[in-house]
């Protein structure tokens, strides 16, 4: 096979081959189970060399194709409820391949004034979307794992500077041990990015009330009491159940003490846009750092997030690179690449960009709507079934629930559950994966899918109690 350049004739071809295979597939998502009988075994043994010659890109997109339609878990589509994954809406997702097709880095205005423009716009509406405060700046990022990591960037520079240490220049040895104090419903995401940052995960403390992890106000205001500068981390969306630290109130004490407060809103942001979950969100207009998900609610391809920040400066001086080869960070014109840890950026504000233009504030709340009424009609589907008990409030877009059969003691439900868990999983129609909430063994599915409706919910319960009963018969 030839250098691609002589090939240079397969692009049309290639190209729409992709495009119709892929048009196939989306349009085949409602339908089709999350993962296909035989997927797994059908990639089992596929472990080829690297070819000497090549088959030309027909050759390799067709085997590609085919390979996918098999053994690709259909993640994006409507009966995916495993993680908290959204999909893709058409705008985004055709933004999405023009991404890919324009191929700009979206590093600098010098890089593309187009992917620098569009983010600039996007973060904007974003955070007109959320009604922040106009003092906050936005970035994207690949998804909540970094838009953490670069919240607490700007945390970890401003806590070091009220100790009177430059940390991007000085490093962490002249520094105390970090206070990082937040509840038990803290996500893992944002532990990893403290101890990525140097800050240590095990100085990540939870003030706790309760075993389900619920926020201890009266210990987070003696901790902030002592005068000591802290970061505090919020947590507006709890994963098994959707559940909030109350915003507003630690906001206000965090405005009233020595403190930075982060608050990590990975799909608990978009709780904001309905009237009735909005109170949820109160006082996150105050935090001085946030970060979310876009690959979640906002429904673009993987992999998107963004981190706002009221200080974007201590984003530049952490993560602002200088070479000769590169545009000066004078540079007035926007150039996020300075304000993020990737250098090397794909240009996401092209789906973020296109979907909120396509379906602008009220489409976007009209969704979030729809999936808060789903899930109530999940949980309440969930409360008529003898064989079923639910776990928590329904505040979101989260049900927390297990199988507890009559005749089934309780020092064996955990058993059964993950066995249900394990069920569900292998039989394919539906995912949703189990968890461990107040010290049972339970599922948590999450409903955040544009393409969801009432349909996938009710094949959900269906198929769970139609595999429990199977899972009794044969125990």
């Amino acid at each position: 096979m030839a250098d691609p350049l002589e090939r240079r004739n397969e692009l049309r071809a290639t190209l729409e081959l992709a495009a119709g295979a892929a048009t196939d597939y989306v349009e085949s998502l409602p339908a089709e189970p999350v993962m296909r009988p035989g997927a797994e075994a059908a990639l089992e043994g596929w472990e080829p060399e690297l070819p000497e010659e090549g088959d030309g890109a027909l050759e390799a997109l067709g085997e590609l194709i085919g390979r996918a339609d098999q053994s690709a878990s259909r993640s994006s589509g409507p009966r995916f409820f495993h993680f908290v994954m959204g999909g893709g809406t058409p705008a985004a997702l055709a933004a999405d391949w023009m991404a890919s097709a324009l191929d700009q880095v979206a590093f600098a205005w010098a890089s593309s004034p187009l992917a620098a423009r569009l983010e600039s716009i996007a973060t904007r509406w974003l955070r007109d979307l959320f009604e922040l405060a106009p003092e906050h700046t936005g970035v994207l990022v690949s998804g909540a794992t970094m838009a953490n990591f670069t919240g607490l960037v700007a945390a970890r520079s401003w806590w070091a500077e009220r100790l009177g240490v430059d940390v991007e220049a000085s490093g962490l040895s002249e520094l105390p041990v970090p206070r990082i104090l937040t509840s038990g419903y803290v996500h893992p995401s944002a532990v990893q990015a403290a101890g990525m940052l140097g800050l240590g995960r095990a100085n990540v403390r939870r003030l706790t009330r309760d075993d389900l992890g619920r926020l201890d106000l009266d210990a987070l205001e003696r901790e902030l009491g002592t005068g000591e500068p802290a970061i505090v981390i919020a947590n507006a969306g709890e994963v098994n159940t959707g559940d909030f630290d109350p915003l507003a109130e630690v906001a206000a004490l965090t405005s009233a003490s020595d403190a930075w407060l982060h608050v990590d809103g990975a799909f608990g942001l978009f709780a904001r846009l309905a009237p009735e979950s909005r109170h949820l969100t109160d006082g996150i207009e105050r935090a001085d750092s946030i970060a979310a998900d876009a690959h979640k609610w906002l429904n673009v391809p993987y992999d998107c997030g963004f981190a706002f920040v009221r200080e974007p400066r201590r984003l530049a001086t952490a993560m602002g690179v200088d070479a000769a080869y590169l545009p000066s960070r004078d540079d007035p014109r926007p150039s996020p690449g300075f304000l993020t840890p990737e250098n090397s950026r794909r240009a996401r504000a092209l789906a973020v960009w296109a979907t909120l233009r396509a379906y602008g504030r009220n489409g976007h709340r009209a969704m979030v709507e729809r999936h808060l009424a789903l899930a109530r009609r999940l949980g309440e589907r969930v409360d008529r079934e003898p064989a079923l008990e639910r776990l928590a409030d329904v505040n979101l877009n989260i049900v927390c629930f297990r199988a507890r059969p009559d005749g089934v003691a309780e020092g064996e439900l955990d058993e059964l559950n993950a066995e249900l868990g394990k069920a569900l999983l292998r039989d394919g129609r539906v995912f949703a994966g189990t968890t461990t909430y107040d010290g049972k063994v339970a599922l948590r599915p999450a409903i955040v899918n544009w393409q969801t409706t009432e349909t996938e919910i009710d094949l959900l319960a269906d198929v769970v109690l139609e595999l429990l009963d199977e899972l009794r018969r044969n125990r």
